[in-house]
């Protein structure tokens, strides 16, 4: 389980170096960027949400309501981006800038939230592993 967790650690710092790099770039490099980070993304979700329609548990079911949350704000997400792409006018894409970098900050507090969840989550299976060989220990 600890290196489940730390496997997150290390997509964050890779997105981080992305992002860093990336920002120095010109447009056609960036647009590709972005389309590439999309797919990532869109991959990844696609298979999260597979892994969690295998599962047939309550936690799974929650999950499963969760990401399609996520999936939904995704798209509007996408969906800004392209609306974004067919304005010209400086002062709606201005607009549109600062509500994309509060969706960005969304999402990266989204992130946080569920590091702290999986956090709890697997110091709690920590805890109930101690626990459950403390009792057989016991018989």
């Amino acid at each position: 389980m600890a290196a489940d967790f730390s496997q997150l650690t290390d997509k964050v710092n890779e997105a981080q170096a992305q992002i860093k790099a990336t920002m120095g770039k010109g447009r056609d490099q960036l647009q590709a960027q972005v389309e590439q980070a999309q797919n990532k993304a869109e991959q990844q979700a696609d298979q999260i949400k597979t892994k969690a329609a295998q599962s047939k548990d309550k936690a799974a079911a929650n999950w499963q309501a969760i990401q399609d949350r996520w999936q939904s704000h995704v798209a509007q997400l996408h969906q800004r981006t392209a609306d974004m792409k067919a304005e010209r006018d400086v002062r709606k894409a201005e607009l549109k800038a600062e509500i994309a970098e509060g969706d960005a900050q969304d999402a990266i507090n989204f992130a946080i939230a569920a590091v702290q969840e999986a956090e709890y989550a697997v110091l709690d299976a920590a805890l109930a592993r101690s626990d459950a060989d403390a009792l057989a220990g016991k018989r």
